[in-house]
């Protein structure tokens, strides 16, 4: 039997899925790593730690789940996180760690870029809103706080960039990736030149652009032969993990968005155009010539109540985060909606959409005598996904969604379901295949196989497994207290730039 083999580099964790022809998935596992905080507003991670636990996942694998039922592997298709920068020297060594999504490090520039004419000009060419998140202004950081490695740096990778040179040796990016960088001329895909300018360097300092359904080549001769791999399987370089969630989840009409939730989470939607908004707060991101991928993200999903689990769990063994969330959940589930007054700004990571505020913080409102435990665990998972609605909210100002999909090992939870389609007061389908990342890079694999004649049909095979309707009390109440939520997110934009500068000076 020939299959397919997916390999998603995400936050925290490679995921590896096998899938036969027909999109089933064959088996699956994961292998996990750290993301380091060195210092205030820093998020790192150990591109080689990642890079060996990449190799081992997938050779055990192959070795274990593929290779004894005799399946043959037609492709190996990438996908990655999105705004990683990796500086590497001439020999294609790491100079340090890899910078990842969550670092906040270049407030500064960001702050000075948006506010420009030069910011605006970019953000209409490259369709990435001027934020920490880009690469852009990580790269700019560099330059201006550690010149001694910025001047040392042959390339500026992505993670998966990184991943493919280390497999192939061949510097690429695909299209997918590189409109998340804050760097790619959207229009003309090419790298933009003001882009450059702003950041002081030059093209050849960016890996090569390709297609999403490239291939940057041949494996290596030492890792085709420990994987077990024949000359025939193809290295497909992919696209992003924003993207693949999307065409994975079957969102792929103009009145459908996806909403997906891992540790952080997005609302996206597809069209034909990019989604013009003059306050910068939605992304642009390319799949393909003619599918851009808008919407917007945040940094405070999933990793907020694994935090809160960490932090205020029962745990009755060291290592049972998965227990002790279930646990928790059902005890939210005996408080009603609005946890009896107790409001929840969930902002522990800074924030991206909609405040696009790095400085943002998180609180607890409304508290009273009367809170128990089970009021904060609600109110917790209340507030993660009220942020989640103030992007789908300010989508609606440029397209109408009738129906939502949800994907992500936080938002297929169905209690945390239920509460999204309460929220959003619109019906919300699940997939049969709850990683919809994974199930994305099979069907942009098939169809470059031709399986599918076009990613239009190959999005319409998704399976949709189960509706949750909104109950129209719960959203009454969840609107009311929304409203408080939204206030108190944009009244306290200066509380959030004070306490920034007070951790500065300590």
């Amino acid at each position: 039997m020939e299959c397919i083999i997916t390999i998603e580099l995400g936050t925290n964790a490679v995921r590896v899925f096998a899938f036969d022809l027909k999109g089933n998935v064959l088996n699956s596992t994961k292998g996990s790593y750290p993301t380091f905080h060195s210092e205030p507003d820093y998020s790192e991670q150990d591109p080689e730690q990642i890079f060996i636990t990449m190799l081992y996942v997938l050779k055990n694998f192959i070795t274990e789940k593929i290779q004894p039922k005799k399946y043959h592997i037609q492709s190996l298709c990438f996908i990655a996180s999105m705004h990683s920068v990796l500086a590497i020297d001439s020999k294609g060594v790491p100079l340090g760690n890899v910078i990842t999504w969550a670092d906040n490090r270049g407030k500064k520039e960001a702050q000075e870029l948006k506010t420009s004419e030069w910011g605006k000009k970019l953000y209409e060419a490259t369709g990435t809103p001027i934020h920490p998140m880009s690469p852009l202004v990580k790269i700019a950081w560099l330059k201006n706080n550690d010149p001694q490695r910025f001047s040392k740096t042959y390339k500026f990778l992505t993670l998966k960039s990184y991943i493919i040179q280390q497999l192939t040796g061949e510097y690429v990016v695909d299209h997918s990736l590189a409109s998340a960088t804050g760097l790619l001329n959207n229009h003309t895909l090419t790298w933009e030149g003001n882009a450059l300018d702003y950041a002081g360097i030059t093209s050849d300092r960016l890996p090569q652009l390709t297609s999403v359904f490239s291939s940057p080549g041949k494996l290596r001769k030492e890792y085709k032969t420990s994987l077990g791999l024949s000359d025939n399987t193809r290295i497909m370089i992919g696209s992003s993990d924003g993207c693949m969630a999307t065409l994975g989840a079957g969102v792929w009409s103009e009145d459908k968005a996806t909403i997906t939730i891992e540790d952080s989470g997005a609302v996206r939607v597809v069209g034909k155009q990019v989604l013009r908004d003059k306050k910068q707060r939605f992304f642009n991101y390319l799949l393909t010539e003619n599918h851009y991928i808008s919407g917007g993200p945040t940094n405070n999903g999933g990793v907020i109540f694994e935090w809160f689990a960490t932090q205020f769990g029962d745990f009755k063994n060291p290592f049972d985060l998965e227990f002790t969330i279930e646990n928790l959940i059902h005890e939210a589930s005996n408080v009603d909606a609005g946890s009896e007054g107790l409001l929840f700004l969930p902002y522990l990571l800074g924030e991206r959409a909609p405040l696009w505020n790095p400085n943002a913080r998180g609180a607890y409102f409304g508290l009273n005598i009367k809170h128990e435990r089970k009021h904060f665990i609600r109110a917790t998972i209340e507030g993660i996904l009220y942020e989640i609605y103030s992007i789908g909210k300010i989508l609606e100002e440029h397209r109408t969604i009738n129906s939502l999909s949800v994907n992500g090992s936080f938002a297929t939870i169905p209690f945390c379901t239920q509460l999204i389609a309460d929220i959003f007061n619109k019906p919300v389908n699940t997939i049969k295949n709850s990683n919809s990342i994974g199930l994305g890079a099979f069907l942009l694999t098939a169809t470059d196989m031709g399986i599918y004649p076009s990613l239009d049909e190959a999005a319409k095979s998704v399976v949709l497994q189960e509706t949750f309707n909104p109950r129209k009390h719960d959203h009454k109440t969840y609107d009311q207290y929304f409203e408080i939520f939204e206030r108190l997110s944009s009244k306290l934009e200066d509380e959030f730039e004070i306490f920034a500068r007070l951790q500065q000076k300590q």
